[in-house]
């Protein structure tokens, strides 16, 4: 059985069709590595990783190795990934499922571009987007040396390129059924998780902490019958820290953070999309109709996903928050605010994931390095979702104030945007 690094499940034995517009792209492009404009292998990198291994060759650079952790305060440190953003696994998976159990789980921390996997007794794993090419993975020995350095791995793609991560060097999300002693139990299935996965069918095989109300979801359960919907109690919804559960001595916090749950549920696939179009742009057939078809359907598909169109609710109601974040305030101080002091980055917790419905992910290197053809559609079809109350009933969801807000946001801090934003009714 073939295992991936910072996938959160096993994925070889499962196969998962892209969506919309994607089915008919994988069929036809593939995963180019080799193609001219991708050079995915052989290209001259520019990814965070490999940005910081270059500092690091230089002497621009130091890592320190502290403690039970090694070098992982100080590799998060100089890829500026919040401690904050800590999300725990406990079902084995990765590189390391050997050494994986609920009484040693794997903790993965992330930023916008880069996430960075660690556990006690293991090595740092890494996925760095790179902004033409995709994830790039890479690992780091935790033993002390003079100049330590990040390996690239290439073994990861035998489970990173797939239909699930839309035929692209990507991340997939999976949330599964897990034995108590960290197994997944593939014959009762799983989920490909996104903002548009239910609630009740996330986080299987992960730790969640600062779920406040009575919203269903899998995390924390683990499968000890015959019967899936037995191992879902108010013991496994509602857990304020981790410290009963294991050690967690060893680890930054004693957290698996819901909010930061959430928010990496959305991100790994709107990074997979932000790729695939990236790459149909650049790699597609030279037929200049067919190509703009496809592209044409790829954007559809990603705009849809960027402004949240079918995300699944939190909850139906605003009384209370529905979960508790230390990460929420990490996450919203890195994002750049309006006039009136809002962000993309501010998040709800309450009814859905962010407060103005539009992916922060469109402020990333790689979103800003999409082909102009590319990014043209992308805001063609943003404006008119959003400057068109009339969209059609799957829009319906995005209200008139969302719409509004999202607009004067993009406005203020956008500074690329195409020049018939800057008329709002």
């Amino acid at each position: 059985m073939t295992r991936g690094c910072l996938i959160t499940t096993i994925a070889a034995p499962l196969c998962f069709l892209a969506s919309g517009g994607f089915a008919e792209l994988n069929d036809r492009l593939g995963p180019a590595l080799d193609h001219p404009a991708i050079e995915y292998y052989g290209g001259a990198l520019r990814d965070p990783v490999s940005l910081l291994n270059a500092k690091l060759e230089s002497g621009e650079a130091r890592l320190r190795f502290e403690g039970p952790a090694g070098y992982l305060r100080s590799v998060l440190a100089a890829l500026s990934v919040p401690v904050e953003s800590q999300i725990a696994v406990f079902s084995k998976t990765s590189f390391q499922a050997p050494r994986i159990e609920p009484a040693n789980p794997r903790t993965i921390f992330f930023n916008d571009s880069v996430a960075v996997a660690w556990m006690h007794s293991g090595f740092i794993e890494l996925a760095s987007h790179d902004p033409r090419r995709g994830m790039i993975f890479y690992t780091l020995a935790q033993y002390p040396v003079d100049r330590p350095r990040f390996a690239r791995q290439t073994q990861c793609l035998s489970c990173h390129v797939s239909d699930a991560s839309l035929g692209v060097p990507g991340m997939m999300v999976r949330s599964m059924f897990t034995a108590p002693d960290g197994r997944p139990m593939l014959i009762f299935g799983g989920s490909l998780v996104d903002h548009r996965t239910a609630m009740e069918e996330r986080w299987g095989g992960y730790y969640a902490t600062g779920v406040k109300s009575s919203l269903r979801h899998m995390g924390n359960a683990m499968l000890t019958g015959d019967d899936p919907r037995a191992m879902v109690s108010p013991s496994t919804l509602r857990v304020e820290s981790l410290a009963a559960r294991f050690d967690a001595r060893n680890y930054l916090t004693p957290y698996s953070d819901a909010g930061a749950l959430l928010v990496f549920d959305h991100q790994m696939h709107m990074q997979n999309l932000i790729t695939r179009v990236g790459w149909e742009a650049r790699a597609a057939g030279a037929e200049v109709r067919e190509k703009k078809k496809l592209l044409r359907e790829a954007v559809e598909e990603f705009v849809d996903y960027l402004l949240f169109v079918d995300e699944a609710p939190l909850a139906s109601d605003r009384n209370g928050a529905v979960i508790s974040s230390v990460f929420a305030k990490a996450f919203a101080a890195r994002g750049p605010r309006d006039r009136k002091g809002r962000s993309l980055r501010d998040l709800d917790l309450r009814t859905r994931l962010l407060r103005y419905p539009c992916s922060y992910m469109i402020y990333s290197p790689a979103f800003d390095e999409l082909p102009a053809e590319a990014k043209e559609a992308i805001y063609e079809r943003t404006w008119r979702v959003l400057s068109d109350p009339v969209s059609g009933p799957r829009y319906a969801r995005i209200t008139s104030a969302d719409r509004r807000a999202i607009l004067e946001i993009l406005i203020d801090t956008k500074k690329d945007l195409p020049g018939y934003f800057h008329v709002v009714g």
